[in-house]
């Protein structure tokens, strides 16, 4: 079998097998997509490592069923395919059908840097992409926050009581948050995380602005503890991003998932 037939079949396997490797034996696939879509993953792969084992068998059949007769010759051509190849051959031009362009096994390199090298979640240059956008929604009252300090949120969570929530349900809470860390432009630095609806095609950034400690190196994985400090007039420009005022920054290691859901 030439390069060209085990192309498609070695491109399947090897997609597949990096499917599987993200998806069934690793949380990697979460960098990607929301854990609801592993069991699609996991059956999209097996899928693509099947269907290449089976083009793998069938083509190698199809060109064991052509190999010479056992006297060493080559079974006589049909008339028109003579003629063909002549014509073929007066051309300058012999083709080689069945063979597949070789320039398909580039399309390997994709699929096996991405089983062999599986690329990092986004982090703070997707997060400085996005400008101050938020869901568009209202100033009203939140359901009460659950009982005990500090209270564990989500940035969204947060970002949303601070701007919107006019029963300042954050009043006198103290709160634990836990993100990435970027920089502003003014020495500013933020707990920032992504936001996802589906995948990480769809991320937009939410971050909390830090004040009261120095800010970790970039990319720093924290959890910040510290109380709602008030910014503006509840749902202008003037209130975002929130602000918290800390009383501890921990860092700790990337989460399995590192992104919110929306």
């Amino acid at each position: 079998m030439t390069p060209g037939q085990y192309g498609s079949p070695l491109l399947l396997v090897l997609t597949g097998a990096a499917v599987l490797r993200i998806s069934l034996f690793s949380e990697l696939y979460l960098r990607y997509v929301q854990a609801g879509l592993r069991p699609y993953l996991v059956v999209s792969g097996v899928v693509l490592v099947l269907l290449g084992a089976v083009m793998a068998v069938v083509r190698g059949s199809a060109h064991a069923g052509h190999e010479p007769a056992p006297d060493g010759h080559e079974p006589a051509p049909e008339d028109h395919e003579e003629e063909g190849h002549e014509e073929d051959d007066h051309d300058g031009h012999g083709h080689h059908h069945g063979h597949g362009p070789r320039i398909a096994w580039l399309l390997t390199l994709p699929a096996l840097a991405l089983l062999l090298f599986p690329p990092p979640a986004l982090g703070s240059y997707s997060a400085g992409r996005e400008s101050a956008q938020r869901a568009a929604q209202g100033v009203g009252a939140f359901p009460a926050l659950a009982g005990g300090d500090p209270v564990e949120l989500t940035l969204g969570e947060f970002g949303s009581r601070a701007i919107y929530d006019s029963g300042r349900s954050l009043q006198g809470r103290t709160v634990r948050l836990t993100g990435f860390v970027t920089h502003g432009d003014d020495g500013t630095w933020y707990v920032t995380r992504l936001l996802v609806s589906c995948c990480a095609a769809d991320a937009t950034a939410g971050r909390v602005e830090v004040r009261g400690d120095d800010a970790p190196p970039v990319d720093t994985w924290v959890t910040v503890t510290g109380t709602w400090h008030p910014e503006g007039a509840l749902g202008t420009d003037a209130a975002w991003p929130a602000v918290l005022d800390v009383t501890s920054v921990q860092r700790v290691k990337q989460p399995a998932d590192p992104y919110e859901q929306r």
